[in-house]
């Protein structure tokens, strides 16, 4: 399922325009990313947890060559469910 199937379903089950939907969903979705570019955990309850982790500097291989590269650290979103999630 997409984003715009996602939006026309809960429109058809909350009897809300699509267009009411998809603000309330692009809203949704800019305050989790700026929540998570502040290293704020976004806990959605009966859904799961949404946070941030550091991921360290570490050698990898380019397969085409098998040449040692150097991959930068970055900061990479993790996603964890809660236990009622099916």
């Amino acid at each position: 399922m997409n984003k715009s199937q996602l939006i026309n379903e809960v429109a058809e089950k909350t009897a809300l325009s699509k267009n009411d939907v998809k603000r309330v969903f692009d809203s949704l979705f800019e305050i989790t990313e700026q929540k998570l570019e502040q290293n704020e955990k976004v806990v959605i309850s009966g859904f799961g947890v949404f946070s941030t982790a550091k991921v360290s500097e570490r050698i990898g291989r380019n397969p085409r060559t098998g040449e040692q590269v150097k991959i930068a650290a970055r900061r990479m979103v993790r996603f964890r469910s809660s236990m009622n999630v099916k």
